[in-house]
């Protein structure tokens, strides 16, 4: 993971030298193989790079570095390249990437640099040029242009050329519902009542998991065999509202929300807001051929993920004119991430052996969609959310067994594959990044579909970091309340 450098320390006389500060460099972009070449190789070597665990295109090796200006170039399956999302310049080797490593005196004491152990990994060292600050110019200049675009198209965009969209009937029953998600793969289905003809909401796997809580329940008014012949309608009248309240702990008073929904030509703007506001996952894009309203034509389930593709696609080729897109994640008011000592806000990891009770109790009490499930050290091993939930309705697995006796690998067992290797990190479900990745590079993975989140980890030792979701992003792009007025420095 380490490339050699010329060494400098003391020479004979005991003069001390420039000392060498480790730096770790990126290639982003994929390839096969992957090395690194530069002035402090004399251009005459390149140093191999190695993946970043749990990435099948980030590259990385670190390297001790003299203080000064350095040119690199990355050799990527025997091409010559260099990172367009880094500062280059024309060098004697054409376009060459460029970096500045400042004297130690010179940096910041929050910067610790270390020398080289070859025992252990390093997470990115960022200098203070390698995280560029934003002014509040460049900040308010990305939010409108991405503001203008997105009130400039329609939700018709999103409707794909072909594809599928399943409704369920308000009088199925719920154990049957359930067996549909997970049969069909997915984890929200609009509501369709026969009676009124029109949609009235929406079941998800959060409706499953209070229906677990309920039936785990002393006291519980649902039993099993009622679950079979209990409907859907009778649960979100009486069910849901009477557990959401209990489990709330505070005796509020929840009115029966009406279903969140938009047209075709509602601006993308106004639908993101709308999942924003009303904290759901989805709105359905319903078009009303009649002007009563009285034959809706549910044409497509819009999501932030899809909107966040439209933007990605839109601005790719033209990133520059959006700063806001360069920026590294953690340089940004972006995301939730792990509290230093002393720091009381909490965040949501549970380990691999606590109970599937204690996970779902979590996911509704702290509001989140997913946990990450940890070691001892805290490095990722998996991750829970709320659309695993399905996995029980197979074979009726909810009916026998004990939400406080089953543990979170166990029930994370029920949804893979037979063949799957357990106890063992799982690349495919965890989708994560660096805190040095860029915005532009976060918002690339989370449009692509089925993917709500990237876990943060720490290179190399994939030590869990944060976690940045779509909602985090768009509230963010959009100076969301709670991002009005944030200033840069």
């Amino acid at each position: 993971m380490f490339g050699s450098v010329p060494d400098r320390g003391h020479d004979s006389s005991g003069i001390s030298v420039p000392v060498l500060i480790p730096y770790t460099f990126l290639w982003r972009n994929g390839g096969r193989s992957v090395a690194l070449c530069g002035t402090f190789t004399r251009w005459s070597g390149s140093i191999p790079m190695s993946l970043v665990e749990g990435r099948d295109d980030v590259f990385q090796v670190v390297c001790n570095l003299t203080p000064g200006n350095h040119q690199y170039k990355f050799c990527v399956d025997g091409v010559w390249r260099h990172d367009e999302s880094q500062p280059f310049i024309t060098g004697d080797y054409g376009l060459v990437n460029t970096i500045l490593i400042r004297e130690p005196d010179m940096i910041p004491p929050t910067y610790s640099h270390q020398p080289p152990d070859m025992d252990m990994d390093y997470d990115v060292v960022m200098p203070p040029e390698a995280v560029p600050r934003i002014s509040v110019t460049d900040l308010e200049v990305s939010r409108h242009r991405i503001s203008l675009f997105l009130s400039t198209h329609n939700a018709y965009e999103l409707l794909p050329e072909s594809g599928k969209i399943i409704a369920l009937d308000v009088n199925l029953p719920v154990k049957q519902a359930f067996h549909i998600l997970y049969e069909q793969g997915i984890s929200v289905a609009p509501l369709w009542d026969f009676c009124k003809g029109q949609f009235v909401g929406v079941l998800s796997a959060l409706d499953f998991i209070l229906i677990l809580k309920e039936l785990g329940s002393h006291g519980s008014n649902l039993t099993e065999e009622e679950l079979e012949t209990h409907t859907i309608a009778a649960w979100k009248e009486g069910g849901k509202l009477h557990l959401t309240r209990t489990m709330d702990g505070n005796g509020a008073s929840f009115s029966r929300r009406h279903l969140v929904h938009a047209g075709p030509n509602d601006c993308l703007k106004d639908v993101a807001l709308k999942i924003l506001q009303n904290k759901v996952a989805t709105v359905p894009i319903i078009h009303f051929s009649s002007q009563d309203g009285s034959v809706p034509q549910l044409l497509h389930l819009a999501s932030l993920s899809g909107i966040l593709k439209c933007i990605y696609r839109y601005f790719r080729h033209s990133s520059s004119s959006l700063p806001i897109l360069q920026q590294p994640i953690c340089s940004i008011p972006c995301g939730t991430w792990v509290p230093k000592i002393g720091d009381s806000k909490p965040f949501a990891m549970l380990r691999p052996n606590a109970s599937l009770s204690a996970a779902l109790a979590l996911l509704v009490q702290a509001g989140v969609s997913s946990i990450p499930i940890v070691d001892d050290n805290g490095s990722l091993l998996d991750i829970y959310s709320r659309s695993d939930i399905t996995a029980l309705a197979k074979d009726k697995v909810y009916a026998q067994i004990r939400l406080d006796e089953m543990s979170i690998l166990e029930a994370l067992r029920l949804g893979q594959d037979a063949n799957s290797p357990h106890g063992v990190f799982n690349g495919q479900r965890c989708q994560m990044c660096l805190r040095s990745d860029p915005l532009h590079e976060v918002m690339k993975r989370l449009a692509n579909p089925g993917v709500r989140r990237l876990i943060i980890v720490e290179a190399g030792s994939n030590r869990v970091e944060g976690i940045i979701s779509l909602s985090d992003v768009f509230k963010f792009l959009l100076g969301y309340p709670e991002f009005v007025g944030h200033h840069f420095t």
